[in-house]
């Protein structure tokens, strides 16, 4: 069985070379004549699998991107072919999550913003929302949640908003998929008519897909002098982004929100059990097995929790200052895609074992994240 493989996809190798013969390939690049004799198509979210990349295919039984997102993968032309198709939902959520919270914590500190004061709208409540929404819980933040989509679901008793009441909120953070039709259609869901609705006091955070914001909207406001906090990890049109944005995001990143080593493995994990499952096969191996120790195992704390601590923990972890300041010293020089794939090791919250002779701090650093 020839297993064909995105470069970037850790673990992979670890993973899949008891099942078949191993073929990376760089996700953005790949051809038609690089997967012709490809049984097993792995992918990330910059490779677009679909009739034109599989036209000289005629053995591949199993697609599976490691990502949470399925717009660039034609599930119909897939499932026209009898091809098992499996993506890999929330493996990447915590992450994300914990990039708002650094995001949160870095704005707070430069602009003396009490987070306990702030309101917090998230427009999008799947994994990633679900997520984002227990750690602001775990900090007391308050926060509302709208997912029209969700909303409708009889199964899920949470209270959701409309879009017009989380735009109110001082924060907006965007966890929506990127759809192109229907009646909650996410593409340009901030255009230049909402854009303009927005207060010049907010934070805005896009870490989904760029397309949900109209970027040249969002830039023709900020050159008139709108001061609207700008957190962009996702652009239009990647990876020939709209560059004269960045010089207006307090924080500007290159779609690695998602991109913690546990976030980007998880997605490794949940595929090999997925093709295993085809296979009829007992998985053997998980994602234990393979994450490397963190510099920083284990941490004691001997405080009440407060703001200050929590922007010592949160940036002992992750402090997003680094990703924006590669994000803006590379990408003239080195471009979008070379800045993902040279993405240094991060971890998750979770890496970090947190003890505490103060029961309520050691609840909340657990609550947000950290190992017991």
């Amino acid at each position: 069985m020839n297993i064909f493989y995105d470069e970037n996809m850790p673990f992979a190798a670890e993973f899949f070379a008891d099942l078949g013969n191993m073929t990376a390939f760089s996700g953005r690049s790949l051809t038609p004549a690089d997967v012709r004799d490809a049984d097993v198509l792995l992918v990330r979210s910059i490779t677009q699998v679909n009739q034109d990349l599989l036209q000289q295919n005629k053995s591949v039984s199993f697609v599976g991107t490691a990502t949470i997102g399925v717009d660039h993968i034609d599930q119909d032309y897939l499932s026209n072919r009898h091809i098992n198709f499996h993506s890999a939902p929330g493996c990447n959520a915590v992450s994300v999550a914990e990039y708002v919270i650094s995001s949160l914590v870095v704005l707070a500190e430069k602009y003396l913003l009490s987070l306990s004061e702030l309101t917090v709208g998230i427009v999008g409540a799947g994994n990633t929302g679900s997520r984002l929404s227990e750690k602001l819980s775990a900090l007391n933040i308050q926060h509302v949640l709208c997912d029209p989509i969700l909303a409708e679901h009889p199964d899920d008793k949470r209270d959701f908003v409309s879009l017009e009441r989380a735009l109110s909120c001082d924060v907006i953070s965007l966890h929506v998929p990127l759809t192109r039709t229907g009646p909650h259609a996410t593409y340009h869901l901030l255009d230049a008519e909402r854009l303009a609705q927005l207060n010049e006091q907010k934070i805005l955070i896009n870490a989904c897909r760029g397309e949900v914001i109209d970027n040249s909207a969002l830039l023709a406001m900020k050159q008139q002098g709108h001061a609207l906090k700008l957190v962009l990890d996702v652009w239009e049109n990647e990876p020939n982004i709209l560059t004269e944005l960045i010089k207006y995001c307090e924080i500007s990143t290159a779609h690695i929100a998602g991109y913690s080593l546990e976030g980007k493995a998880r997605g490794t994990e949940i595929l090999y059990r997925a093709l295993c499952q085809q296979l009829d096969i007992v998985p053997n191996k998980q994602l234990a097995d393979f994450l490397p120790s963190p510099t920083i195992s284990r941490v004691e704390i001997k405080q009440a929790f407060d703001e200050i601590l929590l922007n010592q923990l949160v940036k002992m972890v992750y402090d997003v200052r680094r990703d924006d300041a590669i994000f803006r010293q590379q990408i003239k020089l080195q471009g979008f895609d070379h800045i993902r794939k040279t993405y240094p090791t991060r971890r998750e919250f979770s890496s970090i074992t947190v003890d505490s002779n103060n029961t309520l701090s050691c609840e909340v650093a657990h609550q947000l994240g950290f190992n017991k």
